[in-house]
C-alpha cells in the first residue's frame, strides 16, 4: 500500500503559484492561488484573526500529488458549518476545543474541490488512508479535530468511511435551463410567482433606483471603496466587524479582475447599495452584499434578479447566491444538499457529534424534500 502523508505550511507564498495552480487550475475564484494570497497578504487569514494559514502538502511515496486549503482555527467564525454547540460542550467537560484543522476556502460557503490531487494519484488513495492521514497530522498540530468543509462530489468519494462523521446542509441554487433572458426563465414560473417578481421589480424601479455593472478589470478605486462601505455596514447593523478589508478587495481586483463583477444600485445620482459576484467556468457566485439604508425589494433585485439576468448573459449553467436564505426558494433556487465531514479526536465527544450528525441528517434531508415540493416552477417545468 502507497504511503499517504501531509505536510504543512504556514503560508501559501510557500508554495510557488504554478505548482499550487497545476493542481487547483484556474476555474474557480476561489482555489486561485492568488485568492488565497490575497486573504494573507491583507490580513484577514493570519493567526491574529483566528485563520493561521495550514495549507497542506499532500505527498505519495515522497512524491508531491496534491495540495488542500488549510487553516488552524482558534474559533468558528466565517465557515458557515456551525459548530458552536460542540465547543460549549467541550467547554462545559473542561475539554479544549480548539485549535482544529479547517479544510476549506475562508469565509466562503461554496462547494468545490478541497483535496486538490493529481487524477492518477486520486486512484490510489483510498477513504482509510485518508482519514489515517488527517488524524496524524492534528496530532502533529496539536490540533482536536479536522474539518473538511463543502467538497464536491468528488473529494466525498474519498472521505465516505465508517468512522468519519458526515454533515448534511441545505442551500438554494439558481439553475439555467438555457433561458435566453430573464423573461424565458419567468415563463417557466407559475403565473402568481411570476406576476409576483414583476411586480418586485417594477416596485425597484418606481423608486427611482437604477443598477449600473462594473466588470472587474474596469472597476474604479472610487467605485470599489463605495462598496466597501456597504459591505461592511451589512457587518456592523450585526454588531460585528466584517471579515475582509479593503486591502483584500483591492488585491482581488487588481489580481483577479476578469472573475469579478459588481453591480452596483443607484439612486439621485448616488449609490445605494451594491453586491459583487465571482465568475467560475460554469457558476456564478454571489458573494457580498451591502447598503447603508433599506428600500423595498433592493436586496432581491441586486443579489438575485441581477444575478440571475448576469448568468444567462454569460452563459453560466448554475448561480449560488451563498448560504441559507429560504426566500430564495419561492425566487427559483432549487434546494440542494451540501456536505461537510469531520474528524474528532476524543473518543467520548466523536461518538456523541457522530450520533448528532446522523440524526440531523434525516431532519435536513426531509426538509430539502419538503422544499422542493414548494418551487415556483410549472407542473412540467418541475418535472425536467
Amino acid at each position: 500500500m502507497p504511503d499517504l502523508t501531509l505536510h504543512t505550511v504556514d503560508s501559501i507564498s510557500d508554495i510557488p503559484q504554478a505548482t499550487w495552480e497545476r493542481f487547483s487550475g484556474t476555474t474557480s475564484p476561489f482555489l486561485r492561488h492568488q485568492f488565497l494570497q490575497a486573504l494573507e497578504e491583507s490580513g484577514c487569514t493570519s493567526p491574529t484573526t483566528g485563520w493561521a494559514p495550514c495549507h497542506l502538502k499532500i505527498l505519495l511515496d515522497d512524491e508531491l500529488v496534491g495540495l488542500a486549503p488549510g487553516y488552524l482555527k482558534s474559533h468558528s467564525m466565517g465557515e458557515y458549518v456551525f459548530d458552536w454547540a460542540w465547543a460549549d460542550a467541550y467547554r462545559h467537560h473542561g475539554q479544549d476545543y480548539y485549535p482544529k484543522l479547517v479544510i476549506a476556502v475562508p469565509f466562503t460557503p461554496s462547494q468545490g474541490a478541497r483535496l486538490l490531487l493529481a487524477p492518477q494519484a486520486r486512484d490510489r488513495i483510498n477513504a482509510a488512508m485518508l482519514h489515517r492521514a488527517l488524524d496524524t497530522s492534528i496530532r502533529d498540530l496539536g490540533a482536536h479535530s479536522w474539518h473538511l468543509l463543502f467538497p464536491d462530489a468528488t473529494d466525498q468519494a474519498l472521505l465516505e468511511h465508517p468512522r468519519a462523521i458526515h454533515r448534511l446542509g441545505c442551500q438554494f441554487h439558481w439553475h439555467n435551463r438555457g433561458y435566453s433572458d430573464f423573461d424565458g426563465f419567468l415563463a417557466t414560473l407559475t403565473s402568481r410567482k411570476r406576476k409576483s417578481i414583476k411586480r418586485e421589480r417594477r416596485q425597484v424601479k418606481d423608486q427611482g433606483i437604477r443598477f449600473r455593472h462594473y466588470p472587474g478589470d474596469e472597476l474604479p478605486d472610487t467605485v470599489l471603496d463605495t462598496f466597501y462601505r456597504f459591505y461592511q455596514a451589512t457587518y456592523h447593523k450585526r454588531g460585528q466587524r466584517p471579515y475582509l478589508n479593503p486591502a483584500f478587495f483591492r488585491l482581488l481586483r487588481d489580481r483577479q479582475g476578469e472573475q469579478l463583477y459588481l453591480v452596483m444600485a443607484e439612486q439621485d445620482g448616488r449609490f445605494i447599495a451594491g453586491a459583487l459576484f465571482l465568475l467560475g467556468s460554469d457558476t456564478l457566485y454571489g458573494r457580498y452584499w451591502g447598503c447603508l439604508q433599506e428600500f423595498n425589494h433592493l436586496h432581491f433585485e441586486t443579489c438575485y434578479y441581477q444575478g440571475i439576468e448576469l448568468a444567462i448573459a454569460r452563459g453560466l449553467n448554475t448561480f449560488d447566491a451563498g448560504a441559507q436564505g429560504e426566500h430564495k426558494l419561492i425566487r427559483g433556487f432549487t434546494p440542494e444538499l451540501t456536505h461537510s465531514w469531520h474528524g474528532i479526536a476524543h473518543p467520548g465527544f466523536r461518538a456523541a457529534i457522530h450520533r448528532f450528525c446522523d440524526e440531523e441528517a434525516a431532519q435536513v434531508a426531509q426538509y430539502r424534500d419538503d422544499a422542493l415540493g414548494a418551487l415556483p416552477y410549472r407542473a412540467e417545468t418541475s418535472q425536467q
